[in-house]
Order: C-alpha cells, then structure tokens, then sequence
C-alpha cells in the first residue's frame, strides 16, 4: 500500500492511496479459504468444494467486500500514520474505471480538527444574577391554577348559553349522511369561548339551553390528518345535555387536596420550588451565556468549514420551518436572505466554542461516564414507538457518530459546570424582568443576528373537535419524530423547537384527546 500527500492547506488535507492488486488478491484468497469448509456443492462431500469452485460461485461478492475492507483500513492507516484528527468523516472515492485484477486507487480528503490551546480556566470572573421568589408570586401561581379548575353548577334549565358557560353534550357527526370514526361522543364537557373545538363549532352553541338539540355545520381542515376528511364539510347532531355557568373556587386547604396535595401550605411550598427552579434555569442560561462570550472573545482560530457547513445547514432549516409558520412568510424569508452572512457567522461561532469546550473539557478530565451515556440512550429511545426502541438502542451503540450527538449537549454542560466551579461568582439580586431582558440581551447582540424575526401565528388548526395548545421546546438532545396518531375529531398539538444553541428538535407527539397546558 502506497500512501501520498496531494494537498495540506489550512485544515484540509488530501492523499492519494494505491493498493497493489496482488494484495487484494490475497486477501480474496483468504477469505475463500474460510468459508470453503462450510460451502455445499453437488457431487462433493461437505468441506471438500475445491477452492476455485468456491471461488467461481462467490467471487464477486467476496471481492467487493475485501475490497470495502481494504478501502476502510486504508482510510484508518493514511489518519494513524498521519497523526489526523479529523472533523468529520473522509471523503473517500475509488477511482473510476477499477475493475477486479487492477491496483486500487483511493482519494482522500479530509479536514482536521485545529490544534486548540486550552486556555487556563484559572482567573475567570462571572457574575451570577438571582430572582428571589417571594408569596406574592407564589399566591398569584395559586390563583392561575385556581383559575385553570374552575367549578362549575348547573344552570337554571331557561338559562341560555354564553361565553365561558360550560355546556355537557352528546354528538354526532357525518360526511354526506354518513358516520365517519371519532365522530361521535357522549357527556363531553365544552367551555364556550375557551377555543377547545374548531372555530365554528362552539359558536354555533351560543344561545342552546340544557335539553335543546341543534345540528350545526362545520368543515374540517385541508391539513387534517385523517385523508377522507381533509376538507369535508360535516354536520354535527348536537344534544345539550346541561348548560353549567362557573362557581367561584375557593383556595383553601380543600382546593388543595382535590390537586391530590395535604393542604394549601403543601400547594404553595411546591410552587415556591417550582419558580425557584424555574428562576434557577434563567440564572444558569444567563451565566452560561455571559461565559460562552467570555471564551469566544479570547479565542479566534480556524474552525472546519464541513463544520461550519453543517451547523449552517441546521440552522437553516430550523428558520425556514419558523418562517412558514410566520404571518408573513416571504418577507421572513426575504429577511433571513439578506442576513444569511449573520447566521454563517453564528454557526462558525457555534462551531468555534463547541471545540474550545471539547479541548476545555479532555485538558480536564471531563467525561460522560457509562451510566450517564446509557440513560441518555434510554430517554431518547423513548420518543420512538416501543417496537423500535431496541433497534434505535442498538444504531446508538454501533454508530459513534450517533453517540457522540447524543453525548454532546451533556459533555457540553459538564465542561460549564466545571468552568463554573473554578470561576470566581458574584452574586447580584434582580427581578424577573431585569433576568429575562440581560439574556435577552445577550442572546439579541450574540446569538442572532441584528433584527427581530417576525412573530408566529398559532400552529395550523388540525382537527373539526378538539385542539390543543401550541408547546415550545427547548430540548437540546435528538429526538425523532414520534409517530402520529389519528384522532378523527381532536386536534394534534404542535411543538416548537426554540433552541439557541446547536440543538435537535424535540418529538412531536400527537395530543389526539385533552388540551394541553402552553408552555413557556
């Protein structure tokens, strides 16, 4: 095997590889040898095939695996020899016109991983902004959750239904005089005006009182999911079994125990410590931001644009996705257009800081150890269906470049952690506001380049029934999209991925029966 340097400029590196045809010949032999023993032919007794039999009948296939074998172990000899740290994975071609009898010539190009000078992580100065959290956000978190459950009573029978009334009523649906599956339900509770069912639904209930019967038309979505639906109109036969209007809910330590909780001090102490989570988590992202800025401002050196393109690439897509949800997507796009050098440059930075927390991170010690890679396998596995979680187990645990994905946001957050730890931290006490506006800061002047995208409008309405809040997400891990169930009558919820740093998208999975809570 003959291994020769055709480029070395900046990070890229290009070899041409010869391998000798008597070599992969060899190798061919070999393997002929192997399998010879367990090879059945008519006329020959188990394991006595002659070898150019066995050749004859599995030649080609046993060549073109040597041949992938070769190719792959070359590839391995020209980084090893080389001392290569590459970015991503080679480009290998074989060059054009081989056939079996010939040397073997292989391209390979590849970029490498810059040499990194870990910078001292003695000396580094940070200041940490805390929100306490104080009864009065506690009480108002009470209130929303009171205002969340509300109760309700029976109505006089005269009463006629408003908004936020609360109607019990059975339904029936057809398309073209026919019931279709999911188009029908009992005893199911409608608060008008909460935009639980399609728009044209509730409003047409404005008005009933407990025992009327009302047939009402509505038109189902283009993009409803379920095919022999998509744009039908259908009409609803309507029973209002009782017309509700709210009861006043009273906090106290009953409310408390019909959450499921001992008293109203159990309630608020759990709130409390979940708004000091909460503010906790916008400390950290703030903190962790004013470090990210830290380490890029004293480090500028040459990153790998396969990287770079990559990185590029994912932002890309997830703007294009933003932007078809906008209200005005072709300005939108026209925006992201003219700013497409801005996102380039965040990716590079993105590129930039994800290698100086790798260097940061093996000058150190940092690692994911066993049981944390094996849970974090498990929790992505999660977003499968269960019949292909152990398939997706066993891709993880072959694959390195998946495991590494998978590694890497909490590698990430272990090499900030332990930054956190040697730095030195100044505490300083401000409000909610003043916490949410300096990451926002941080995030407008670093993170995104100089205008606002345009605001979302509410995800597409999916479903003739039921529908649920939109949710953002904020996940950094993989996820796979989780497969869709069809709900004939309900409406799907709709997740977002809102992530500022390299980040995969967080499963979509179909809500096909009860809203959803909107989460922030």
């Amino acid at each position: 095997m003959q291994i020769k340097e055709t480029a070395n400029e900046g990070l890229k590196r290009a070899y041409t590889v010869t391998i000798p045809a008597k070599e992969i010949d060899e190798r061919v032999n070999s393997e002929v040898k192997k399998i010879a023993p367990q090879v059945k032919m008519p006329g020959f007794r188990p394991g006595k095939v002659p070898a150019n039999l066995v050749r004859k009948m599995h030649g080609e296939q046993l060549h073109a695996q040597t041949v992938n074998d070769v190719i792959r172990e070359s590839v391995d000899k020209v980084m090893v020899e080389n001392k290569l740290r590459p970015a991503m994975q080679p480009k290998v071609e074989l060059a054009e016109g081989y056939e079996e009898g010939k040397d073997a010539s292989l391209s390979v190009e590849v970029e490498v991983l810059p040499e990194i000078e870990a910078p001292e992580t003695d000396g580094l100065k940070l200041e940490r902004l805390t929100v306490p959290v104080t009864d009065e956000q506690v009480d108002e978190a009470v209130e929303r959750i009171a205002s969340n459950n509300k109760n309700y009573k029976d109505a006089a029978k005269t009463k006629k239904a408003a908004d936020g009334d609360q109607l019990i009523i059975d339904f029936v649906g057809r398309v073209d005089g026919t019931e279709f599956e999911g188009g029908k339900a009992e005893n199911t509770p409608l608060v008008i005006g909460s935009g639980q069912f399609i728009p044209g639904f509730e409003e047409q209930l404005t008005g009933v009182k407990t025992g009327d019967e009302k047939t009402i038309t509505v038109t189902f979505p283009e993009d409803y999911p379920a095919e022999n639906l998509k744009g039908k109109e259908a009409e609803f036969d309507v029973t209002v079994q009782q017309v509700k209007v709210p009861a006043d809910t009273k906090i106290d330590d009953e409310f408390a125990k019909n959450l499921g909780l001992e008293n109203l001090d159990k309630l608020k102490e759990l709130l409390r410590g979940q708004l000091e989570q909460e503010t906790a988590g916008l400390t950290r992202t703030q903190m962790k931001r004013q470090l990210l800025d830290t380490l890029a401002a004293g480090h500028d050196f040459a990153v790998p644009q396969g990287m770079v393109d990559a990185e590029f690439e994912q932002i890309w897509a997830q703007l294009q996705q933003e932007a078809a949800q906008s209200d005005d997507a072709e300005a939108m796009l026209k925006e992201m257009e003219d700013e497409k050098d801005d996102y380039r440059n965040i990716a590079e930075r993105r590129v930039r800081l994800g290698l100086l927390l790798s260097e940061i991170g093996q000058k150190n010690g940092v690692e994911v150890n066993a049981n944390e890679m094996n849970m974090l396998i498990q929790q992505a596995a999660q977003q499968y269906r269960a019949e292909d979680r152990e398939r997706f187990v066993q891709y993880v645990q072959q694959e390195p470049m998946a495991a590494a994905q998978l590694r890497a946001p909490l590698y990430e957050d272990k090499v900030v952690d332990f930054l956190f730890d040697k730095a030195e931290i100044t505490d300083r006490e401000v409000t909610r506001e003043e916490l949410e506006a300096a990451i926002e800061a941080e995030e407008t002047t670093e993170e995104t380049p100089k205008k606002k995208a345009p605001a979302k409008k509410a995800p597409a309405k999916k479903a003739p029934a039921k529908k649920t809040a939109s949710k953002k997400a904020d996940d950094k891990p993989a996820a796979k999209k989780a497969p869709a169930k069809k709900a004939p009558a309900k409406k799907a919820a709709a997740k977002k991925a809102d992530d500022k740093e390299p980040a995969k998208k967080a499963a979509a999975k179909k809500a096909p029966a009860k809203k959803a809570a909107a989460k922030k």
